[in-house]
């Protein structure tokens, strides 16, 4: 990918830790945000609270298999987010039943890290829609390019704090709880993150706003979460 082009969103759903290890550390070294669910549930929960580019589902996971996830991503969650199954099962009735669940492509293991690589790009570049801004009094956010406008001041967040701040600009002018944002980035696994994650994300992304527009824009609410704060506008002056 091209160092001009957003990172990618992509959901990794593999209960194999060493696979989706590999998975991490090939991907990561690319322009994608990445996040991991180790069974369908886990990731059902994140597609519902935020969004994704392209999902990696594996097909044999504990409960509920990937031909149910992906029945239930579609009709469900009304998600069209491109699913790509990765299974070792190969044979031709295998993979005509994953189509029909509602997958966009299909990768029998083992695969080359890079094959999946050019699938997720090539199945991104074919279904990614035009975003639209949201906007939150004067502040304008682009969830493609992650750009915020502040009254004709622009700047590009990236990584968790882009997500932190698409979350507060959709949730304005309510609050998000500590428990909510945390949810909503890392799912079941939040509970392992260290407890000081969510407060470093929303310092470097108060830190990037203040550098690029001149003001932190995220309010705390002590006790409770974080809210989008817009700024008044005093260009006009005192009447």
């Amino acid at each position: 990918m091209t160092s001009n082009q957003p990172p990618l969103r992509l959901l990794i759903v593999e209960d194999q830790v060493d696979l989706a290890d590999n998975l991490f550390e090939f991907l990561g070294e690319e322009r994608y945000t990445l996040d991991f669910a180790a069974d369908g549930l886990t990731a059902l929960h994140l597609l519902a609270t935020h969004s994704y580019d392209v999902i990696v589902l594996d097909l044999m996971l504990p409960g509920v298999n990937g031909y149910d996830i992906c029945r239930r991503i579609r009709q469900d969650l009304k998600c069209q987010t491109p699913v790509i199954l990765m299974t070792a099962l190969s044979a031709l009735n295998d993979k005509e039943k994953g189509f029909d669940c509602g997958a966009d492509d299909y990768l029998v293991k083992p695969f080359e890290l890079r094959e999946l690589q050019l699938r997720i790009d090539a199945l991104h570049r074919r279904n990614s829609p035009q975003r639209p801004i949201l906007v939150a009094g004067d502040i304008r956010f682009d969830p493609g390019t992650l750009e915020v406008e502040l009254r004709g001041s622009k700047t590009a967040l990236s990584g968790t704090p882009a997500r932190l701040f698409e979350l507060l600009v959709r949730a304005y002018p309510s609050f998000l709880s500590h428990e909510a944002l945390s949810d909503a980035l890392w799912g079941a696994r939040h509970g392992e993150m260290e407890g000081n994650s969510l407060r470093t994300h929303i310092y470097t992304l108060r830190k990037s706003l203040q550098t690029g527009l001149g003001n932190v824009l995220v309010k705390t609410i002590h006790g409770r979460g974080y809210s989008l704060e817009v700024p008044a506008d005093t260009r006009a002056g005192t009447p």
